[in-house]
């Protein structure tokens, strides 16, 4: 049987595939709506929108909100928002991408700091379903409807998983951890932290001291002599003399009375 953590591990890691999976799904109906919405704007643009329709006016066609075929809305600069509305989902889509896969997490940690491994699955979880209710609240077509729903989807389970783990949620379904953990008997993480211990450096001083003493030639290392006979002896050597203190008595001692005889 498998601990609780090896559980938790699957069922994140799993979430984290479907999300993959509902990202590029939306990355690859974004740019298949952008193609199409090109295609039927150069078709309104040349005339032959009339062509394609056969039962509206070339009025009811000038008129309508959106351009035949397309989700661009016809009204001024309305070409343009379309096109940055789609390219702008196309890049949080990369990004989203790139933070679920943890590359480059100093990039993220610096500048996007709720995508990087300090934050949970909540922040990921809100632009998911961000980017799904802005392609669902317009009129796509089947695979695009599929898509963002999928991923407004995906985008709920990453919120509820946020708030079940908080900020630990990344690193309990992060591969290196789990590998550490498996390494070594002692925990490496704790609610998101690192605990694994870090080697202190010696104090210089010290480092200093049997440095010197490893180095030394052993002619030169110190000899102690005490303060006996052979420390007295080469004191004399080196010309040093060494002289008894005479014997006396401090001021405040009573003076000794004569024994009698």
């Amino acid at each position: 049987m498998l601990p609780p953590r090896a559980y938790t591990f699957i069922g994140l890691n799993g979430l984290r595939i479907l999300s993959v999976i509902g990202l590029l799904l939306v990355f690859s109906s974004s740019i298949f709506t952008l193609v199409r919405d090109v295609q039927a704007v150069d078709r309104f643009q040349g005339g032959k929108a009339a062509t394609v329709t056969t039962n509206t006016t070339a009025e009811d066609i000038l008129h309508a909100d959106y351009i035949i075929g397309s989700t661009v809305p016809n009204q001024p600069a309305g070409v343009f928002w379309a096109v940055v509305n789609r390219l702008l989902i196309i890049f949080q889509v990369i990004v989203l991408l790139l933070s679920e896969f943890g590359w480059p997490s100093a990039f993220f940690n610096r500048f996007f700091p709720i995508l990087g491994k300090d934050f949970g699955l909540g922040p990921l979880g809100i632009v998911q379903c961000l980017l799904g209710a802005a392609i669902l609240s317009h009129h796509v077509d089947e695979f695009s409807l599929v898509s963002a729903f999928f991923l407004f989807s995906i985008g709920c389970l990453n919120i509820l998983a946020g708030l079940i783990f908080h900020d630990s949620a990344k690193a309990k379904r992060s591969v290196t951890s789990w590998r550490d953990h498996a390494k070594s008997a002692l925990p490496t993480h704790v609610a998101g932290v690192d605990i694994r211990p870090v080697a202190s450096a010696a104090p210089s001083f010290v480092s200093s001291v049997f440095k010197g003493d490893a180095e030394k030639p052993q002619g030169e290392a110190k000899i102690g002599y005490g303060f006996g006979v052979q420390g007295e002896r080469a004191a004399g050597l080196k010309g040093y003399l060494i002289s008894k203190p005479i014997e006396s008595l401090p001021r405040y001692a009573p003076k000794r009375s004569p024994s009698p005889a």
